[in-house]
């Protein structure tokens, strides 16, 4: 009868092994074949449920600067929608891992002291016991993984605690590996000294934009930007002050925009803005409030003097003044240009077609 009990919990043991390699088996496979951050934490979240068994798990991570955690996922028996839900730091046991980076074993919530019941409040859940690791790289903290109440009988154990700890591991390369492609990626589309898109991504925006907007009979609106006298600004006072202008400048027009909308650095001291579902009137206020805002900014040589900054503007809108992006760029271009050949520190607009 003993041997048949040894033989019985050894068995046991090599189930929950086979079962934990397995898990591993899949989650490299997934590190391996895709640099999309939700497609892999989801396949290393399900897999957690499966080996583990909580009756609810989450993934929280942290939000920079404020130091918050953020659900990126959460699954629990309730149908609440928590993936958003942001916990002050430090708050709860999953804001006490986060900020001291160490993991908790905890059996039962209620005799301690870190837990906070306001999301079991906000999902009409019970939480009982408690497992909580931290997504950690580089000694740095990205987050937290959170499993609730094991389905099994008891409570979460030493071994739960010691394989989730290597899932985190598995969860901080998926996190650092795609903050790393998306920095490469944004690095190949957006003007390093602006950080506003480059042409060639503008571009594409723009195509896309007009495209729609041929679609569902919208309208496409484009503000070209060239600034005045540049070339005086590197001659008196060195191209670092007319790199740093550059930049300023930018980050100005970048402000300008809602999230709706593009702005790119087009090459040397132009600009573009793009304004999709935005009609030609519209985008000509817009332009003149830029041109006054652009004139009255505070701009500063590296002695203090102020730089008298101003840009010629054009104005062009789909589909009134072209039929393609291309005719639309050349039309806000060439609208500047009358500008520039003229009064400059001002706005221009495309003349309508004549049907």
């Amino acid at each position: 009868m003993k041997e048949h009990g040894i033989s019985s919990s050894l068995e046991s043991a090599l189930k929950r092994r086979d079962a934990e390699l397995a898990t591993m088996v899949e989650i490299a496979k997934t590190l391996t074949s895709t640099l999309q951050l939700d497609e892999i934490l989801e396949v290393i979240m399900a897999q957690v449920s499966s080996l583990l068994k909580p009756k609810a798990w989450s993934l929280l991570l942290v939000d920079q600067p404020s130091g918050d955690l953020v659900f990126e996922i959460a699954v629990s028996p309730t149908e609440v929608n928590l993936k958003g839900t942001r916990l002050e730091r430090g708050v709860g046991i999953a804001g006490w891992v986060a900020e001291h980076g160490d993991p908790l074993l905890i059996p039962d919530v209620s005799a301690d002291p870190r837990f906070c019941d306001a999301i079991d409040r906000a999902a009409s859940f019970v939480t009982r016991s408690v497992i909580c690791i931290p997504v950690k790289s580089r000694e740095r903290t990205l987050g937290v993984v959170e499993l609730v109440n094991s389905l099994d009988e008891g409570s979460f154990n030493q071994a739960d605690l010691k394989i989730l700890t290597t899932i985190a591991d598995f969860a901080a390369i998926a996190i650092e590996n795609a903050k790393i492609h998306d920095e490469v990626r944004l690095l190949a589309v957006t003007d390093e000294l602006t950080g506003l898109w480059n042409a060639r991504r503008f571009n594409e925006l723009l195509d896309y934009e007009v495209e729609r907007a041929r679609r569902y009979g919208g309208e496409v609106t484009l503000i070209f930007i060239d600034l005045d006298h540049f070339k005086s600004v590197n001659d008196t006072h060195g191209h670092l002050v007319g790199s740093r202008l550059l930049s300023e400048v930018g980050q100005l027009l970048g402000r300008s925009v809602r999230k709706v909308d593009s702005a790119a650095r087009f090459g040397g001291d132009e600009f573009v803005l793009m304004f999709p579902n935005t009609s030609k009137e519209w985008g000509h206020v817009l332009a003149e409030r830029l041109c006054r805002i652009l004139r009255e900014a505070e701009f500063r040589s590296d002695n203090g003097d102020r730089l008298n900054v101003t840009g010629s503007f054009g104005v062009a809108a789909y589909p009134e003044d072209a039929d393609n992006s291309r005719e639309l760029l050349g039309m806000a271009d060439r609208a500047m240009y009358l500008v520039k050949e003229t009064s400059r520190d001002a706005v221009g607009v495309a003349t309508a077609r004549v049907p």
